[in-house]
Order: C-alpha cells, then sequence, then structure tokens
C-alpha cells in the first residue's frame, strides 16, 4: 500500500473519534466520513506498518445507518463528525463507547456492568444554547465567521450551524456587515494584526436572553454605538414579562452585548477582560426551578433539555433525605450544587475559577438559597486541605471534572474519606473508566451508570454514575490501609501501562 493509492473496502466498525474502520489485507484502515456497513473507494493518505488514514473518494454502496448530513458544511467542518449516521445508530455508537472504554480501560466485566439505556433527544439538532465563531477574510476580502475544519485553523464558512439556534444567523450577519462596512479587520493569527478575532454567542434557553460576546485584540472599537444599533434591530428586544418557573420561555433577545478583550498570540479564546458595550455583563437562564446568573467567562452546560434530565438523574442517584452534607468538586457556577441544595442539610462547592465562584454566590442568593457555599481552588488541593483541617465530612460526593478526569489526590482524599455515596459525572469515558477502577478497588460498588447523549451529531457522551460504599462504618477504619495499598497498586500498573504506550 503506498500514498494516494486507492482502494476499496468495506467499513465495519467506527472509532470513538467518529473514524470508520475497514480492512485492507491484514491493515486496519480509518476513512474519515465513512459510516459502518459502508462500501467505499477511498485514498490512502497516511501508511503505517499496522495501520493506515485514507480519504473518502466514494460511496460505492451505503450502509444501513448512513443517512443525509442536513448541514452543507458538515464534511468540511468536522465539528459534527456523526452527521452522516441515522440518530438511533448514533445513540448505539454512544453506548457501546460507553461500554467498551468500561471493559477495556476500568478492566470491568461488561455483562455485570449497572448500564441504563442511553437518554437521547426528540430533536436532536438546535439544542446548543452557546458558540464561538472565529472570524476571519475570504477569498474576495470580505470578513466571514464559520468554524475551523478538524485538526487546522482553516475557516469553513457557516452562519447557521443546525446545532447552534436559528438566531446566531442574523446576529453573525449583522455583524459582519458591520465589519465590512467600516473596514474593520478581522484578526489575523499569523501576523498578530487585526481587530476582531471571536463573536460569541450565548442563549439562556429558559429566559430567551441572548448575549453577544466579540472577543477583539483591542479595548475600544471604531463605530461601537454602530454596531449595537445593528445587533438591537437583528434581533429587537422582546418585552419584560413575569416568569413562572414551568411556563413558555419568552421569545429571544439580546440582553448583553459585551467586549472580551485578548491581546495575547494564542489560540485561547477569551481574554482576561470584559467591557460591557450594552445591557447587562451577564445573562440568566433556569434549570428546572433554579435560576442561574451566566457571565462570559463562565462554564454552563450547552445543551439545556439534556442538562435537565441529568441533573435528575444526579439528585435521582445522590438519594438525598435531607440530613446529608454534599461536596460538590469542580463546581462551576453551582449548577449542580444549587439543583440539590433544597434536599440535602448542605452542599459545599469548590471551582478553581474565581469568577465561576461569584457566580455561584450570586445564583444562591438569586434563588435564596442559604445552604450552599463555595470557595475558590483547585479541588484536588481544597477539598483535600479542608478534609485535613477537619471541614464538615462529606455524605455524598458529587465530582463533575474535566475531560482528564479526577487528580490522584482527590482520589485518594475520597478513599480516606469514604463518603456513603459519589455520584460521577463525566465527560469522557476513557478517564471515567480509569477513575471508577481506582474508586471500586478502593471500596466502592458501581451501582448503576447512564450515558447521556449531551452532544447529539458528535461522537462525545456524558455519562452519569453512581458508587457507594460497600463497607460499613464499623469496617471503614480496618480497611482504610488496604484500600490506599490498593489504590497505590493501580496507579502504579497505570504510570507503567503509560511508559510502555510511550
Amino acid at each position: 500500500m503506498r500514498k494516494n493509492e486507492i482502494i476499496e473496502l468495506t467499513i465495519h466498525d467506527m472509532t470513538t473519534e467518529g473514524l470508520g474502520v475497514g480492512r485492507w489485507e491484514s491493515l486496519a484502515v480509518f476513512v474519515k466520513d465513512a459510516v459502518p456497513g459502508d462500501r467505499v473507494r477511498a485514498r490512502i493518505v497516511k501508511d503505517r506498518k499496522t495501520y493506515a488514514y485514507a480519504r473518502l473518494e466514494e460511496i460505492l454502496e451505503p450502509g444501513a445507518c448512513r443517512t443525509q448530513a442536513p448541514c452543507p458544511a458538515a464534511r468540511a467542518c468536522g465539528g459534527c463528525q456523526l452527521q452522516a449516521m441515522t440518530y438511533e445508530a448514533q445513540l448505539r455508537l454512544k453506548e457501546e463507547k460507553v461500554r467498551g472504554n468500561l471493559q477495556h480501560i476500568g478492566g470491568f466485566d461488561p455483562a455485570a456492568l449497572p448500564i441504563e439505556p442511553i437518554v437521547g433527544m426528540e430533536n436532536p439538532y438546535r439544542y446548543r444554547n452557546k458558540a464561538q465563531f472565529p472570524v476571519g477574510r475570504g477569498a474576495d476580502g470580505r470578513a466571514q465567521a464559520g468554524f475551523y475544519a478538524g485538526r487546522t485553523h482553516s475557516l469553513i464558512p457557516c452562519e447557521d450551524c443546525l446545532i447552534g439556534i436559528p438566531e446566531n444567523r442574523p446576529i453573525l450577519r449583522a455583524v459582519i456587515d458591520w465589519m465590512d462596512q467600516y473596514h474593520i479587520a478581522p484578526y489575523d493569527e499569523t501576523t498578530g494584526q487585526g481587530r476582531i478575532r471571536h463573536i460569541f454567542i450565548r442563549c439562556g434557553f429558559a429566559t430567551g436572553q441572548i448575549m453577544v460576546g466579540l472577543i477583539a485584540a483591542t479595548a475600544r472599537l471604531p463605530h461601537q454605538e454602530e454596531l449595537i444599533k445593528a445587533l438591537q434591530e437583528a434581533l429587537p428586544a422582546a418585552p419584560e414579562t413575569a416568569e413562572k418557573p414551568e411556563a413558555p420561555a419568552p421569545a429571544r433577545h439580546i440582553a448583553s452585548i459585551v467586549l472580551n478583550v485578548n491581546r495575547k498570540q494564542t489560540n485561547v479564546i477569551l481574554g482576561d477582560q470584559t467591557i460591557v458595550l450594552a445591557g447587562s455583563d451577564a445573562i440568566e437562564d433556569r434549570i428546572g426551578p433554579v435560576r442561574y446568573r451566566i457571565s462570559l467567562p463562565s462554564f454552563y452546560q450547552v445543551n439545556p433539555v439534556q442538562t435537565r434530565r441529568m441533573y435528575d438523574t444526579v439528585l435521582e442517584y445522590a438519594a438525598l433525605t435531607g440530613k446529608e452534607t454534599v461536596w460538590d468538586l469542580y463546581c462551576g457556577i453551582g449548577t449542580i450544587s444549587l439543583y440539590l441544595a433544597a434536599q440535602a442539610r448542605e452542599v459545599i462547592g469548590v471551582e478553581i475559577v474565581p469568577e465561576a465562584v461569584e457566580n455561584a454566590r450570586e445564583n444562591a442568593a438569586l434563588n435564596g438559597i442559604t445552604n450552599a457555599r463555595f470557595y475558590t481552588g483547585r479541588a484536588e488541593d481544597l477539598f483535600v486541605r479542608m478534609q485535613k483541617a477537619r471541614a464538615p465530612r462529606a455524605d455524598v460526593v458529587i465530582v463533575d471534572p474535566p475531560r482528564k478526569g479526577c487528580a490522584a489526590s482527590l482520589l485518594e482524599t475520597m478513599l480516606a474519606m469514604q463518603p456513603e455515596r459519589i455520584v460521577y459525572v463525566s465527560c469522557d469515558s476513557a478517564t471515567l473508566a480509569r477513575d471508577l477502577r481506582i474508586l471500586t478497588e478502593g471500596g466502592y460498588r458501581i451501582r448503576k451508570i447512564r450515558p447521556f447523549d449531551q452532544f447529539p451529531q458528535t461522537v462525545h457522551v456524558e455519562t452519569v454514575c453512581l458508587l457507594s460504599n460497600r463497607f460499613s462504618k464499623a469496617d471503614t477504619f480496618v480497611d482504610l490501609s488496604l484500600n490506599m495499598k490498593d489504590y497505590y497498586r493501580i496507579k502504579d500498573e497505570q504510570k507503567k501501562s503509560q511508559d510502555k504506550k510511550v
């Protein structure tokens, strides 16, 4: 097999990154945009001893799970890796991804795992409440917005992403037209010249409030008032209405226009300074009965429909009676903390981002919640330190870590503390599997696992897992040293495994 050679093969599987997998003689061949069951013609782009990567040239015979991607930019953009698969096939793939990672990384018997059916969506489009559009210059010299092609910084023009809200389009068009009219240049990351880097749009689905943020390389925009007017005309403000928790959402309207300043030559999107141009410095949204105030840099789940279902599951798994102290680690703006507070004795949240902690405290006050406290710091440091200082012992621990999973020191502290229940919310089932192995070897049993399709059309899947302490309180002290030996043994095994891969 040689580079640029064209081969024909049948796709029989798909990787967790969304690449179709076929076999050519003894080689595994990975083909982007191919789905299981397809018979394809593909061009080899990278050849290795035991595998190769190929580009899809032609679909000779479509597989049963193939469908027509509704977005014309789907293949070029790469943001939606699964648009060419039926939604039922997407859900099956994600369930198998969770099960496969728990088996191969965690070492669990898949037949014994208590995995509940994945929670999908009735409408798997128009679900994202946030979008960040990079801005560049097209071949005609005009400004354009869109998304980067996969693994590149090549801009694919797209003003109407089908997993985003339809209001994105008139907002983007207003900003792009304003840039062209007043000759305001897009930022060029190769030269460091120009002004506008990204257009940020966030929407509160329950309130209708929209934030528009311009990420720019300067703290002042020429013709700023004209921009504000253009945005207000693109999406007129809605009249204020009295909200009830289950009332239909009011009309979507721009409630906040902000300028975020990022002068650094970096691919990090947001800078440290945010200036209010019009309206408020934050918007509000609601999940169930709880209201949240969300600023530009705050982490907030992007799929509010699935988030409500996921948080209801967290609440169910936590099994609160009103007597428990709950620690919510990686708490963000307090979304889960405040969702649980009404049924807990006390909730303590820990988050590394100071602005998010401030938002969490504001959100507690906004909802009249007095039994939730929030602290700034790294969860793996602050939780450990506070436990050593004899802070309130956790009856239930909620962890919702970033993609890299929980730090080893945090797992160590949880094992030493032995809370009755741990509810683990994961955005990466690979690191979930790794951490579950440590926790189960340290004295916990997996009681329930439920995947959630938080990101339809993509390969990503969220998972909620309930673990309970299998030791009685009387046995905890006796078995604790054994638990920690197991923990360090597994950590050593992981290091050896990683060293072999390197």
